[in-house]
């Protein structure tokens, strides 16, 4: 059993957890993920490790509670513990010689941008980080993201916030404005990450994105999270979550992760409502 020893929520819909697992808080590097899963008739979902306190033996996991094993997971407490708790997982982010880095999240995608951009700086990169959200009342995670940059861009849909524009807005700025990047890192939504490949393929910049899709047992077995990269067939759970962002399919990863999408909402439905027969 591993226990929870804190819980915050980061906005209306996201919520941060430490999980004591000090085996995984002492292997675990930036890129990595964790498999969980709540009790024993509960399904298995991979989560990207925000953080880690070796010294503690905590891990930090941050989730948005968007079906019904995150919203399973939300009922529990400080205090309380996950039955399974696997990792890390993946292969970590390759980092080293990287100078000068942009890193790009979106949305939750912070969560996994924000340990990304805190490895580059403590390897001694100049970076730049561009955040973008949809409006000013779910921004996270700006305290953290702006001690790990240099520069800190907080772009929201709406300008709820004073900087109206997507994260390729400001990208593009920057790489307009003569900006070299060695890396450019990109997590988030799948378009997102798609628009950003798109806008660094004719500068010829190194783009890594961080892949999600379906995952089952973590150990490339199952082949859920198979996904096509330079036309051959790779699994994100052995051979990434990172990929080089100009060699995916994005069209069949887009396409496949939206298959489940009818039963993932009916599941939340009949969640929800025993939720509510047990209030």
């Amino acid at each position: 059993m591993y226990t929870i020893t804190y819980k915050r929520p980061l906005n209306a819909s996201v919520t941060m957890m430490k999980i004591e697992a000090p085996l995984i808080a002492r292997k675990a590097k930036a890129g990595q993920f964790i498999i969980l899963r709540v009790n024993e008739k509960g399904e298995r979902i991979p989560l990207t490790i925000a953080e880690t306190d070796p010294l503690a033996g905590t891990v930090t996991i941050i989730y948005q509670k968007v079906g019904k094993t995150t919203l399973l997971l939300d009922t529990l407490q400080q205090g309380d513990s996950l039955l399974d708790f696997a990792g890390p997982l993946g292969r970590a982010a390759e980092l080293d010689g990287v100078r000068h880095a942009a890193v790009i999240g979106g949305g939750v995608g912070c969560a996994i941008a924000y340990p990304e951009a805190k490895a580059l700086h403590e390897l001694g990169a100049r970076v730049d980080m561009v955040a973008g959200f949809r409006s000013r009342d779910i921004i996270m995670l700006e305290e953290e993201m702006s001690a790990v940059s240099n520069r800190l861009f907080v772009m929201t849909d709406d300008g709820s916030n004073g900087n109206k524009g997507f994260v390729t807005t400001r990208l593009k700025e920057l790489l307009d404005a003569g900006e070299e990047y060695d890396l450019v890192v990109a997590i988030g939504p799948l378009p997102m990450m798609r628009a950003v490949a798109e806008l660094t393929r004719p500068y010829g910049i190194r783009t890594v994105v961080s892949m999600n899709p379906i995952m089952i047992d973590g150990t490339g077995m199952c082949g859920g999270c198979r996904l096509t990269v330079g036309g051959e067939t790779r699994f994100a759970c052995v051979d990434g979550p990172e990929f080089d962002a100009h060699q995916i399919d994005w069209d069949e990863s887009m396409k496949r992760l939206g298959q489940y999408r009818e039963q993932e909402h009916a599941c939340r439905l009949l969640f929800e409502e025993g939720q509510q027969t047990k209030a």
